[in-house]
């Protein structure tokens, strides 16, 4: 599927997006896509194909320019703890900047029968698990990170962990003494993130 597109489609897919994290995707009708969008439901097959197809075309914009900056991050002249803070840096940055179809994935894809129609969701994590594992190799060659880690287990565990905080905003705020949306979003970019981190590079760096 390629990933250019026009501007009367990022136009469709962005309201897609909207429809589906605040319906979710079995609410969300394409006529209900193109009422939204003011235009022809004939224009969004068009486009498109499918409510399901809809969705990859999303997917693949929302995550065309992660797959490069990932990939340019796992051959940076860094050394292996550095790249992990930057790609945990990547990950919260992108969560927080394109809410709407992280939500519709981590909340609307978990069942087996959705996600074996979504095969561009499935390539999508595996190449990102790719250029992980190129980072976290490169940290075991090198004698940093330990050989037993179970690297698939990485992403889930920063994903969960912002998700988790970021669902249930009310109680965090209220337990962390944070008044305004404000601190909040200013509490993930930095308390958050370094949470993240000490807890990923736990996970891989030798105890000393």
């Amino acid at each position: 599927m390629k990933t250019d597109f026009n501007e009367k489609q990022v136009q469709i897919l962005l309201i897609a997006e909207a429809l589906f994290a605040e319906n979710g995707f079995e609410g969300t009708s394409i006529r209900t896509i193109a009422k939204k969008a003011e235009i022809n439901i004939a224009m969004v097959s068009y486009y498109f194909g499918s409510k399901d197809k809809l969705l990859e075309a999303l997917i693949l914009y929302r995550t065309s320019d992660l797959k490069i900056q990932i990939e340019n991050l796992s051959v940076e002249n860094l050394d292996p703890v550095e790249k992990i803070d930057k790609l945990i840096e990547l990950y919260i940055n992108r969560i927080r900047c394109n809410k709407g179809i992280y939500r519709i994935l981590h909340f609307e894809f978990s069942s087996e029968d959705r996600e074996t129609k979504m095969k561009v969701l499935n390539e999508v994590r595996t190449r990102n698990l790719k250029s992980l594992e190129t980072i976290i190799h490169e940290g075991q060659a090198k004698g940093i990170f330990r050989k037993e880690v179970i690297i698939p287990l990485i992403p889930p565990t920063i994903m969960g962990t912002f998700f988790h905080f970021y669902m249930n905003k009310e109680y965090f705020k209220k337990l962390l003494t944070l008044e305004t949306d404000e601190a909040f979003e200013n509490y993930i970019q930095t308390k958050l993130k370094t949470h993240i981190q000490q807890t990923i590079k736990a996970l891989l760096l030798y105890e000393s």
